[in-house]
Parts: structure tokens; C-alpha cells; sequence
């Protein structure tokens, strides 16, 4: 396990799709963090004063770059009608969105990932101690 946590940030635009409505776009936080090495953070701008968190699999976003992946929640796959975005697909019981997102700034985003924690190497990164004290409940002594 490292101790020197990284934070990594991007702002981007996504734009939200709807039948027979022009796109809205939406404005859109990346966060990777060495303490979940595994995962991607996307915080959606819902208002003034809101943001909707989805967290998913960095595989899954490079996946998604170039082919269809997922098969849950969170689907991402190359948009057909634009090669340079990627179409990306959440579902919740509260309802559907699609997004759609530049291809390159999300590769860009991913890469400076790679940056700091080299795909295979996300279990060095991992506090197994720390996440079994979080799952075990302290009073069972």
C-alpha cells in the first residue's frame, strides 16, 4: 500500500441527449483517486446547488473508448455518428440519462490516470486493513 494519496480533477461539458430536443449541456467533474484506485468518479451539475455522483470502473471507461462496454448502470460506447465522442448511458431506479462526451478529453483524462497508477498495479495502491475495518463491525469483541 502507497501512502501518497493523489487526486486527480478534470472538468468537462457533457452533452445530456433527449428525443426531438436539442442537447443540454451539462458540466461534469472526473475524479480519480489513488484511494480507489479501481474507480472513476463523474459529478454531474444538476443545479445551483447540486451534484449526482456516479462512480464506475476505469476499465470500464477505457473499454468504452473504443467498443461498447457495460452491462450494468453505466454503459459507454463509441457514438456511431461521431467517432471523435462516446456516448455514455446511466441507469437508475429513478430514471435514464444519455450523455454524450468528446472521446479525447476523456482519453486525456485517462491517460494522466495511467500516470499515476499503471493499469495492474491498482492492487499496491490498495489498504486491505483499512477496508476490512470499514466492512467488520468494531463491536463484536
Amino acid at each position: 500500500m502507497r501512502n501518497d494519496h493523489v487526486t486527480l480533477r478534470s472538468t468537462a461539458v457533457f452533452d445530456l441527449l433527449a428525443p426531438r430536443t436539442p442537447a443540454v449541456p451539462v458540466k461534469v467533474e472526473l475524479r480519480y483517486d489513488t484511494r480507489d484506485p479501481y474507480a472513476i468518479v463523474a459529478a454531474f451539475r444538476t443545479g445551483r446547488a447540486g451534484w449526482v455522483e456516479w462512480v464506475y470502473a476505469r476499465d470500464l471507461l477505457a473499454d468504452g473508448l473504443l467498443a461498447e462496454a457495460g452491462d450494468g448502470d453505466v454503459r459507454i460506447r463509441p457514438s456511431v455518428e461521431d467517432p471523435e465522442s462516446v456516448l455514455i448511458e446511466l441507469n437508475s431506479p429513478s430514471g435514464h440519462a444519455m450523455f454524450e462526451a468528446s472521446a479525447q478529453e476523456l482519453a486525456d483524462f485517462l491517460d494522466r490516470t495511467y500516470d499515476v497508477v499503471l493499469p495492474g498495479n491498482e492492487h499496491l495502491w490498495v489498504d486491505v486493513d483499512d477496508a476490512l475495518t470499514h466492512l467488520i463491525p468494531n463491536d463484536l469483541g
